[in-house]
């Protein structure tokens, strides 16, 4: 039932947002329309920016759950470079609704902070299974390649429309 509720409201909210603005758009609107109480509305996400950054964690985890299935003999680079064809693939069912979400991501500067905070947190999960396909341990902080590679990724990837 928290599952339904949330989604019902990510989608309010992402088509609110998409045809008012997100700075336009307040939380009333989008639990009036879902049926919530601003409170109630509240205690499904934390904050605003929270409704369009929820579903970025479990994003990252889906890179990275897509890293480790790729080919142990595929090059660290590679292998990266495919496992974000994951986010590609879920993109492509609404392109649209995908490239107004980027758009907003860009535009709003608080969903842009977020947004680089939460793919700093998927750099943690990635550095794990570079570094092993790298063969180092990704305790050795001397050794920089995991970090810099699954960085490197991340920035390129924001650079994609």
């Amino acid at each position: 039932m928290r599952a339904t509720v949330r989604a019902e409201v990510v989608e309010v909210a992402h088509r609110l947002f998409t045809e008012q603005g997100f700075d336009r758009t307040t939380v009333d609107p989008i639990a009036a329309e879902v049926g919530l109480s601003r409170a109630s509305l509240f205690r499904y996400f934390g904050t605003k920016e929270e409704i369009v950054l929820g579903r970025l964690a479990g994003s990252g985890r889906h890179v990275a759950e897509a890293l480790a299935a790729r080919p142990d003999d595929e090059r660290p680079w590679e292998a990266l470079r495919r496992a974000f064809d994951v986010l590609t693939r879920m993109n492509e069912a609404a392109p649209e609704q995908a490239l107004a979400c980027l758009r907003m991501l860009q535009e709003t500067p608080s969903l842009r902070a977020g947004h680089y905070e939460k793919q700093l947190s998927w750099q943690e999960l990635l550095v794990p299974e570079i570094a092993r396909r790298l063969g180092v341990s990704p305790d050795r902080p001397e050794d920089t390649r995991p970090n810099a590679l699954a960085a490197a990724a991340l920035v390129l990837q924001r650079c994609l429309p």
